[in-house]
């Protein structure tokens, strides 16, 4: 049995958007041990998905990453604890490599594989970054790269028994036919919560209405609901993840920015409406065009329009920085995305969605 290394030390959508890759990667080396190096929260997922990962090693920040304070002692303990697990193979699935192939480079492994771009460190077997693909195929196609084959796409989130009696606890069972809405996400990434009220006031027309979101949203629910003028119930941080993808998995339908909870719904297979303000659908968007609908912010349609010689997604800075092609995405209005829109693309949904539920 050999010990095999993946870092992707990022969040739930990113983790969701590399299951693919995982089951990819199970498939080929069915008798080796796969780790996942990754940020505190996703230990869970070596029970989550037992199939897939066999083990976990958290990582401690590295200089020049964003995702955790650095921390040099825990640094130092991580490395030889790496070392330690002697891995005959450390993949880099943790963006360009710019940075993170450092981290790979220094976990003791006989062979390091990855994505790479100018100014990385070297690894034995690089691979050149596809920012113009999904985020889902740019991970098969490293895979692809060293050998193993892509056995699909879709995304997946196990359910247990535990999460559905957590959903019931708080008195919603799957054949209620509620909706959820989730108005939060990362800074830049949000529709107002006026408008978010809006949608709640169209959908409690048909159904029950549930807010969720983290402990850090619950104020941007609250808002919500405070501007709804139907009856809503608002779950944000009292879920865990577990109870979230059950909680999504028993919904009629979920309308939400593009973050974490995107891809969990496309993860349990429920119908969504996505909305698009700061990044680029073609990288994140749900790949079943039939169960999920995606509305994009003016500001997106013009950068994608500006960039005619792509195929695929644009490099982020074109969402982040801008170019010289277009006006900086961050600094537009997040409302320019009209409610009109967005409640025709859920009626739409809803008509349908029992054919494809």
């Amino acid at each position: 049995m050999s010990e095999i290394a993946v870092l992707r030390a990022l969040k739930l959508g990113d983790m969701l958007c590399a299951v693919p890759a995982f089951r990819a990667l199970r498939q080929a080396r069915p008798g080796d041990r796969i780790t996942l190096i990754g940020l505190p929260w996703a230990a869970g997922l070596v029970t989550r998905f037992p199939s897939l990962i066999d083990g976990f090693l958290e990582f401690p920040g590295w200089p020049g990453m964003p995702e955790r304070e650095v921390d040099p002692r825990a640094i130092d303990a991580f490395l030889a604890d790496a070392l330690a697990r002697h891995f005959e193979l450390a993949i880099q699935m943790h963006g360009s490599g710019v940075v993170s192939n450092e981290v790979v480079a220094s976990l003791g492994a006989t062979t390091t594989a990855g994505f790479t771009a100018p100014g990385a460190a070297a690894l034995d077997v690089a691979f050149p970054y596809p920012d113009e693909l999904h985020e889902v195929h740019r991970h098969l196609a490293l895979l692809e790269h060293l050998g193993i084959a892509n056995v699909g796409d879709e995304l997946s989130f196990p359910t247990t028994d535990g999460d559905r009696e957590e959903v019931a606890a708080l008195g919603l069972g799957a054949g209620d036919g509620y909706a959820v809405v989730h108005p939060g996400a990362i800074s830049g990434r949000r529709w107002s919560p006026g408008r978010f009220a809006t949608v709640v006031d169209l959908l409690s027309g048909d159904m029950p209405v549930v807010l969720t979101g983290n402990d850090a949203e619950r104020a941007i629910s609250a808002a919500v609901a405070s501007r709804a003028s139907s009856p809503v119930t608002h779950l944000a941080g009292m879920t865990s993840l577990g109870a979230l993808a059950a909680l999504l998995d028993g919904a009629r339908i979920v309308v939400t920015n593009d973050t974490g909870v995107s891809h969990l719904a496309a993860a349990v297979a429920t119908p969504s409406v996505v909305l698009f303000l700061s990044s680029d659908p073609r990288r994140w968007a749900p790949r079943d065009t039939s169960r999920h609908r995606v509305v994009v912010h003016p500001a997106i349609a013009r950068a994608l329009a500006a960039h005619p010689e792509r195929s695929g997604a644009l490099e982020e800075r074109c969402f982040t920085d801008g170019c010289e092609r277009h006006p900086v995405v961050l600094d537009a209005d997040p409302d320019a995305i009209a409610i009109e829109v967005v409640t025709e693309e859920i009626r739409a949904l809803l008509a349908s969605s029992p054919a494809i539920r």
